[in-house]
């Protein structure tokens, strides 16, 4: 028989066995109670992820482009982003845009930021589909935005020796997905005559898709923006021209922009072209303002029909003297009166006098301006990047 002494060593030792043993299961139910907090957590956050993408699903009754699905591809790329500096005086990564251009890889999958510093870039600048995500930030305040200019023309002679034309006559051509400009200055300044043939010369054209423009001011002349396709917001824009300074067929919204126009001959602000009554195509213009002087007995037609279905849309915006009694113009095509779609929305100024329209033009009501007055007219915010 053990003695007393031993007696108490041996329970003192199976005490500390059980403390031991208690404390053990009690770590692991901790560390099982951890990693269930965990879990939890993640489950909710998909949930709450599947939600948030369920809801940009949904438009407004009526909403055109109403197929709304969360980007997954932008939103990686805006949390992977990476910056650059373009600087003419040699402070900045590169001295050039195109130099900083083609630092980018090919099929880039991050948002690339590339910061202008405030001066006049004499370049022809191309950002190619393989380069997608870019944005162009002017690093100015004021006035004084990073201006990109040239003076192409349709007719100017290309490297291949056959005229240029319309499309490669632009100052910036855009074909990536995804371009976002701010606080930059795109010009063409090409002198131009109303009506001369081959004169045609774009500030910018933007045929990628997803693409935004912010504080951006566009000058030019003939076709100053070429909107060729796609879906693009413009907000708080300057675009002057003289005829069809904005034209092309994509799903675009204005939004607080001014539209002036210089022409000297009776011109037209759009040409939008539609080509038939299922495309998802046409412009918007919401809070914006259409300006100009009527030098040498100009005015402005708000658009004419460049495609069959040409469809523009001005909403609570300022329409000056500039802007013709009859409003649009069906470019010499009667048959074209029942197809196009060009409608006003509580506009105001001297311009806005809705008794000299042509019998076609349509004066919305609340329920068919609707979908053209949100950003869900061109899919919503789900790929709208704010500056």
């Amino acid at each position: 028989m053990a003695s007393k002494p031993h007696f108490q060593a041996i329970l003192f030792l199976l005490s500390l066995s059980c403390l031991s043993l208690e404390s053990y299961s009690l770590n692991l139910e901790r560390e099982a109670d951890y990693h269930k907090w965990i879990s939890w957590h993640v489950n909710n956050f998909r949930k709450k992820t599947s939600l948030e993408a369920e809801s940009t699903t949904r438009a407004p009754p009526g909403g055109i482009g109403s197929k709304l699905v969360l980007d997954t591809k932008l939103r990686n790329a805006e949390m992977n982003k990476v910056t650059i500096n373009v600087s003419q005086d040699g402070a900045g990564n590169f001295k050039t845009i195109r130099e900083a251009i083609g630092s980018i890889p090919l099929h880039n999958t991050r948002r690339v930021i590339v910061f202008i510093k405030p001066g006049v870039y004499r370049e022809k600048i191309a950002v190619p589909r393989t380069l997608p995500f870019v944005t162009f930030i002017g690093e100015s305040s004021g006035s004084d935005q990073p201006t990109i200019t040239g003076n192409d023309t349709a007719s100017v002679t290309g490297i291949d020796g056959r005229p240029l034309k319309t499309f490669q006559s632009a100052t910036v051509a855009i074909d990536a997905n995804y371009f976002v400009a701010v606080n930059m200055k795109f010009e063409n300044t090409a002198a131009h005559e109303d009506g001369f043939v081959g004169g045609q010369a774009v500030a910018l054209r933007i045929s990628g898709t997803k693409a935004a423009f912010y504080n951006c001011s566009f000058y030019g002349a003939q076709d100053t923006l070429y909107d060729h396709k796609g879906l693009h917001y413009f907000n708080n824009c300057f675009i002057q021209g003289s005829v069809d300074f904005i034209f092309g067929y994509g799903q675009s919204l204005y939004e607080n922009c001014n539209l002036n126009s210089i022409g000297k001959k009776v011109t037209s602000v759009t040409a939008q072209k539609r080509t038939n009554a299922t495309l998802e195509s046409g412009f918007s213009f919401k809070d914006s303002k259409v300006t100009g002087t009527r030098s040498g007995g100009g005015g402005v037609y708000l658009g004419r029909a460049w495609g069959d279905y040409s469809r523009v849309v001005f909403s609570y915006s300022y329409l000056d003297t500039i802007v013709l009694p009859q409003g649009w113009s069906d470019w010499g095509d009667p048959t074209r009166h029942s197809r196009v779609y060009y409608g006003e929305y509580k506009c105001s100024g001297p311009g806005a006098n809705f008794t000299g329209r042509v019998p076609w033009a349509r004066v919305l009501t609340d329920e068919e301006a609707q979908p053209f007055l949100g950003t869900y007219y061109i899919s919503g915010d789900a790929w709208l990047i704010r500056p």
